[in-house]
């Protein structure tokens, strides 16, 4: 499905048919997922698409960017780096070319968003809630659904800090296609309350994709790609 097209485009599968037709001097773009269909009619004369995993912070509605991670705790010996492997779910966004600009045209998951609170309600922030095993190898997902992390976990501390979260800032993300959908990470962990994390411009694997990201192509102002300081807490 991932990658770019022309208007001949389509995609017919259990989960999600999507196609693109002649329709009165025009073209009708129709989606099909779950019960919900979508029917849009396209102008212009650029008739090429771009179909690729998006940050995944989009549906229902904008509700939050950020993106928080529930995996199976890990532990951590002082001044000690390691790296694991997590999930996280996947948006798909369909995007409209012209001129070598984007516009969004349809944005669509295969998975049941789910939110949560990262922190006390006073200073906390809503997150989208994913739960994940966690594994030293890379695992086996359908990429339509899920995407890998790549997460690498450094211990600053002085002590053994049991790791179970991550909260992303999905503004500031880096996502990369091919055999799978990736983001590589970083968690520089202070201590069991505090950690930095942010997401690195690298693929996980030579020769997989950049996505173009739904912020940069609705031109939403894009803060500065600072890390995100994780306050509240690494673990439950």
């Amino acid at each position: 499905m991932f990658g770019e097209s022309d208007y001949s485009f389509c995609y017919d599968s259990e989960e999600v048919s999507i196609r693109i037709d002649p329709l009165d001097g025009f073209f009708q773009y129709f989606r099909k997922s779950g019960d919900e269909e979508i029917r849009k009619v396209i102008s212009g004369k650029s008739r090429k698409i771009v179909v690729n995993p998006v940050e995944p912070v989009n549906l229902p509605r904008e509700v939050t960017r950020f993106l928080e991670v529930h995996f199976t705790p890990v532990a951590i010996e002082p001044d000690s780096s390691e790296i694991v492997y997590i999930t996280f779910p996947v948006e798909i966004g369909v995007f409209l070319e012209s001129k070598d600009d984007f516009d969004v045209l349809d944005i669509f998951t295969l998975s049941r968003p789910k939110y949560s609170l990262y922190g006390p309600p006073e200073e906390g922030v809503i997150t989208r809630y994913h739960e994940s095993t966690v594994s030293g190898t890379l695992p086996d997902v359908d990429r339509l659904k899920e995407g890998v992390i790549a997460l690498s976990l450094s211990n600053a501390s002085r002590n053994w800090v049991e790791v179970s979260r991550a909260v992303f800032d999905c503004s500031s993300l880096f996502l990369y296609y091919g055999h799978c959908v990736s983001l590589v990470a970083r968690m520089n962990i202070l201590s069991r309350d505090i950690a930095d994390i942010r997401s690195e411009d690298r693929p996980l694997r030579d020769g997989m994709k950049p996505s173009i990201l739904v912020i940069k192509a609705r031109k939403t102002l894009i803060p500065d790609k600072i890390p995100f300081m994780m306050e509240f807490g690494v673990g439950d």
